[in-house]
């Protein structure tokens, strides 16, 4: 059997910007450390944080007065920044600065007096800190059809915004029943969809159709390695989400011959080295590499982080 991996894969900025801060924020400080919801959707870089005394809460009433909390890779809303300021939390924020910048987007078309159409996952957190910017003047659609159901006041100034992991097939498809719908919609300069969710998606698009089997590590709460699958499932491929090694199925390579492994943008380096190891000790495999594009984007530690260094 041969393995083909697919380059880019795995860790991207925002993730190692963010994984790196609770990193920092435990070598200041040490254990208790809070992180509101789950510093990236990964079960085992939260379930690594837990064994080193990190405890991820979904509510910021559960954080101590006083104590000290690290947002999310995904963002917040307001409504948690003022919450935490009631109870003098220490903030850390390590939100993705690509979805800052959707946050940013947001703030200045609702001071220009436009209805936002976000285009995302109503229930995913990013979701739910960017439309906490101004819930009232933000309608979230996942669909073209929910787009067909939208009511819309006559004359009103409207944008839209996306969700940064979505399947940029998906989201095309909805932005064009939106500009098809309202011909004066404005949207952002650039892309919301963040590079690496669309790299590893080109690089999916680009190999599967040479493979007979397509693995993605990565963790089912996880939007961009979600997508993943499902661009190797619309090219007529069979495809598989695990967070590790341990949940392969025999059966799934009767008869394959070749196999495409990639990453999601939160899934550790070392799950995929230890799939590997498995395929090559339980079926002979061959590795290549094939590499489409390479990255070199980084991201700075947070203002917050290197603040907290001062105080300490």
């Amino acid at each position: 059997m041969k393995i083909i991996l697919a380059n880019p894969r795995g860790f991207c900025a925002g993730v190692n910007m963010a994984i790196e801060t609770v990193d920092k924020v435990l070598a200041m400080k040490g254990p208790p450390v809070y992180v509101y919801h789950e510093i990236v959707h990964n079960r085992h870089v939260v379930e690594g944080f837990r064994g080193r005394g990190v405890t991820f809460v979904d509510n910021i009433e559960e954080v101590p007065v006083g104590g000290l909390v690290v947002y999310s890779a995904h963002g917040i809303s307001p409504e948690v920044r003022r919450r935490a300021k009631e109870r003098r939390l220490v903030e850390v924020d390590a939100t993705c600065p690509l979805v800052t910048k959707v946050h940013m987007e947001v703030l200045r078309y609702v001071r220009d007096g436009y209805t936002i159409i976000f285009i995302g996952h109503r229930a995913h957190d990013e979701a739910i800190g960017t439309v906490g910017e101004a819930p009232e003047s933000i309608l979230v659609v996942e669909t073209p059809e929910e787009v067909a159901a939208l009511k819309i006041k006559p004359n009103a100034k409207l944008a839209y915004v996306t969700q940064t992991t979505l399947s940029v097939s998906d989201a095309q498809r909805v932005i064009d029943v939106l500009k098809k719908r309202f011909p004066n919609i404005r949207y952002p300069a650039k892309d919301d969809i963040c590079y690496a969710t669309t790299n590893r998606q080109n690089a999916v698009t680009s190999l599967s159709p040479e493979v007979d089997l397509v693995l993605v590590i990565g963790s089912k709460n996880s939007s961009n390695s979600q997508r993943l699958v499902e661009r190797a499932l619309d090219a007529g491929k069979p495809a598989y989400l695990i967070d590790d090694a341990s949940e392969l199925d025999p059966t799934w390579f009767n008869g394959k011959q070749l196999v495409l492994v990639t990453a999601g943008a939160s899934a550790p380096e070392h799950l995929v080295s230890d799939l590997v190891l498995r395929l090559q000790h339980d079926f002979g495999g061959e590795i290549e590499t094939r590499t489409l594009l390479e990255e070199s984007i980084s991201f700075e530690l947070p203002k917050s982080v290197r603040s907290l260094a001062v105080v300490s």
